[in-house]
């Protein structure tokens, strides 16, 4: 029989973690399940999973709108987790947190309401050669509608994105800029302050996606 390993101080405790999600403790073809699809779809630890849960016994009602008991229980959760999230995401208002299905629809958001009446032939939306399709095919459809031409900044062999040559590519008709900030296939971070910067002095606007960082980053 052999020991698990002792966690030393300041060591990751993987069994603890492990534990915080229910569905790890399934076992796939007689071994313990081990998921490495996270960039994908996460699993739910078991304090999202007892939230959601306790909403659906004891709060379900229409947010914004059920003027009775419920309602107003659930609209004071709904706008609380908005606060919460503001802190965590750092936002300098609450009213800057809107709530989406996803990245993907969040993305198709800014180029509907955004990015579609503003563009026109001969502008140009500039990513990087390792967007996700979400953040690519969007502007692709824009683009179609509008004239606009894509433009794409290029990464080295080993993932990372040549930032001077992307911010060459910041010309006067790129009128948005849209980057990843960690990379879902290469796990590459993108120095997001620094573009922004740089996008900012040419007036050009900048959308992140940072569904990957935010879980791990400042």
């Amino acid at each position: 029989m052999i020991a698990a390993p002792v966690a030393s101080a300041g060591a990751l405790d993987v069994e603890r973690i492990r534990a915080d999600f229910p569905l790890l403790a399934r076992r796939v073809h007689g071994k313990p399940l081990i998921y490495l699809d996270n960039a994908n779809t996460s699993q739910k630890p078991a304090s999202v999973i007892e939230a959601v849960d306790h909403f659906y016994r004891r709060t379900n009602a229409n947010v914004a709108r059920a003027v009775h008991a419920l309602g107003d229980e659930a609209t004071s959760a709904f706008e609380a987790s908005r606060d919460k999230l503001a802190r965590f995401i750092n936002a300098p208002s609450r009213d800057e947190v809107i709530f989406t299905s996803g990245t993907t629809q969040a993305i198709n958001l800014v180029a509907y309401s955004y990015a579609l009446p503003r563009l026109q032939a001969g502008d140009t939306i500039l990513v990087t050669q390792m967007e996700h399709h979400a953040n690519i095919v969007p502007w692709q459809l824009v683009g179609a509608r509008t004239g606009a031409k894509l433009k794409v900044a290029p990464i080295t062999e080993s993932g990372e994105l040549i930032v001077e040559r992307f911010i060459e590519l910041l010309t006067p008709e790129v009128k948005l800029a849209a980057v990843t900030h960690v990379s879902n296939v290469l796990g590459t971070i993108n120095p997001v302050a620094q573009l922004a910067r740089e996008c900012r002095k040419r007036g050009i606007p900048l959308l992140v996606d940072g569904s990957q960082a935010a879980p791990h980053l400042r």
